[in-house]
């Protein structure tokens, strides 16, 4: 907020029981001194106070912890929003489940005339299996349906759907793509990774209205759970174009580092455009996609699946195409960040990585390895020797955990969602929770970063105990690993004289409190660039 020549800004002091800073110099205080959107003073109650003068405004905190703001390092802003406003399937036990929700869909679910939902997963199904199109056709005949599985990598459509986008048995499988097919050669109606897209492109596109709508429900639901910024792993040319008109409006209540979708025609607007810098929304990073997601079978193997043998999951991009995308978007000055789930796609993307770097030069942009879910060992400590980044998703890994092994076998587990491994290699760790494949509760990102058990404490040594974080090194995961990842490191990610004013209090203490507190805890206020953009009904 600017303000008039002259005209003296309120500081506010903020109270707590310990503030937690980050910072080496002063690791712990017991009050923040604020104006204009920085930090005046991290120390006493007195110095705060003497720095904020004597109209400042005060603010107790009573008995929270105080921590720095707490960013998701990979995550999906419209798709949270399109979750919140369209059909949930989370959770939902059985496809007729699934389609009693679709049936007392809001009208907010329909997108045009397609009725949208996702978050459906087989894998906690009766069976295990894939649903079909018949399901769906008995109770939508002739309303289109798209369904996106839990981890946005596979669909779920009726025939409808189907007939839209012209798929018959005739149609073959798209490069990247897996279009499921019955023992007669005819489509199931589940579409895996660069198959979905055949599907979307027959569906019209959310309106501005809609983006709005979406856009605000998710950032008003990331302020709550105590995000003070989102890195955006891949976002749309128009919710980009709604969030730059907020920034420039001035109510963008969030920051937000987004990630150029690099994966479709938008690129070439992004490219023309180059990286760009707002006041709360900064663009100067693209997002590709090296293969599909574990629970789909789309994740790309070097061997195959031994829960499916013959299938070793889906490249989305031949390698020559992502390296080139990569260079000209390198060459440009923007950061490259690559998902990859699986050891093959792991693999090439490091190749990708570090010789693009190298070609352009460009190894000081501090590229990125979306999700480094699993690994060979040469290639962890090839990450970590680079000094490349390893954002992953805490969660991911508790999420997956009752099934993982039988995707993989015991052996490739060692380099699955090997956390302490990647660090202990070099790694910059950004920690994230690709919401809203997972809930962007960020506290139970730190829990799990912890413990690597669910919320009940299972299993109760923890799933591969020894790549789990400390406390410490979990919350700087969600704060100094964000912030070094998006060049804001002098910036945030810690409480000192002059940073931005961006923390969240917390009803529990993440650093010294047990780690099982974090289950039950709550966030009390979050505050960014000094204004207070969620407040709990509790705090007085």
């Amino acid at each position: 907020m600017r303000h008039a020549e002259g005209v003296t800004v309120q500081a506010t002091v903020y109270l707590a029981e310990r503030v937690w800073t980050l910072d080496a110099a002063r690791p712990r205080a017991q009050a923040l001194a604020v104006r204009d959107g920085r930090l005046l003073a991290v120390g006493t109650r007195e110095e705060a106070e003497a720095a904020a003068g004597p109209t400042a405004r005060r603010v107790d905190l009573g008995a929270a912890t105080v921590v720095p703001g707490l960013v998701d390092a990979h995550a999906h802003i419209h798709g949270l929003g399109r979750s919140l406003t369209t059909v949930r399937l989370e959770k939902a036990g059985s496809v007729d489940e699934a389609i009693r929700r679709l049936t007392e869909a809001p009208a907010s679910s329909f997108q045009g005339d397609w009725l949208l939902g996702r978050g459906w997963d087989q894998n906690a199904w009766p069976g295990g299996a894939f649903p079909g199109h018949k399901e769906l056709d008995a109770r939508f005949p002739s309303t289109p349906v798209f369904l996106t599985r839990v981890d946005h990598h596979a669909a779920w459509v009726n025939g409808e759907a189907l007939r839209r986008a012209g798929i018959t048995r005739d149609t073959p499988d798209p490069e990247g793509g897996r279009i499921l097919k019955d023992a007669h050669g005819e489509p199931t109606g589940v579409l895996v990774d660069n198959a979905m897209d055949v599907v979307a492109a027959a569906m019209p596109p959310p309106s501005w209205a809609q983006l709005e709508t979406r856009l605000r429900a998710a950032l008003t639901r990331c302020a709550q759970v105590g995000l003070t910024g989102v890195h955006d792993a891949g976002m749309e040319w128009d919710a980009f174009r709604v969030l730059q008109a907020w920034d420039a409006a001035g109510t963008l209540p969030l920051r937000v580092y987004a990630m150029a979708a690099g994966q479709g025609d938008a690129r070439h607007a992004y490219l023309e455009q180059g990286p760009w810098q707002g006041r709360m929304l900064a663009m100067r990073s693209v997002k590709f996609l090296a293969d599909g997601a574990l629970g789909s079978r789309g994740a790309a193997l070097h061997d195959d699946y031994c829960d499916e043998p013959g299938q070793q999951g889906l490249l989305l991009l031949p390698p020559e195409e992502l390296a080139s995308r990569a260079q000209a978007f390198m060459s440009r000055g923007f950061q490259v960040c690559i998902h990859a789930i699986g050891d093959r796609a792991n693999t090439l993307v490091l190749d990708v990585l570090l010789r693009g770097a190298e070609a352009t030069g460009t190894q000081s942009l501090r590229h990125r390895v979306e999700h480094a879910q699993i690994l060979r060992r040469e290639d962890i400590l090839r990450l970590g020797a680079a000094g490349l980044v390893a954002s992953v998703q805490p969660t991911h890994a508790t999420s997956d955990m009752p099934w993982a092994e039988s995707r993989l076998g015991r052996e490739r587990l060692k380099g699955a969602y090997a956390w302490r491994s990647l660090r202990d290699a070099g790694a910059h760790l950004a920690l994230g929770s690709d919401f809203p494949i997972e809930n962007p509760d960020v506290l139970a990102g730190l829990y799990a970063a912890r413990t690597r058990q669910d919320a009940a404490g299972w299993p109760e040594a923890g799933w591969m105990p020894e790549e789990r974080l400390t406390a410490r090194e979990a919350l700087e995961g969600f704060t100094t690993g964000p912030a070094w990842a998006s060049f804001d490191d002098a910036r945030r990610g810690r409480l000192a004289l002059g940073m931005d004013a961006d923390f969240v209090a917390l009803s529990e203490d993440p650093l010294e409190g047990p780690a099982s507190a974090l289950v039950k805890a709550q966030v009390l206020a979050t505050v960014v660039a000094g204004a207070e953009v969620y407040r709990a009904s509790s705090l007085a």
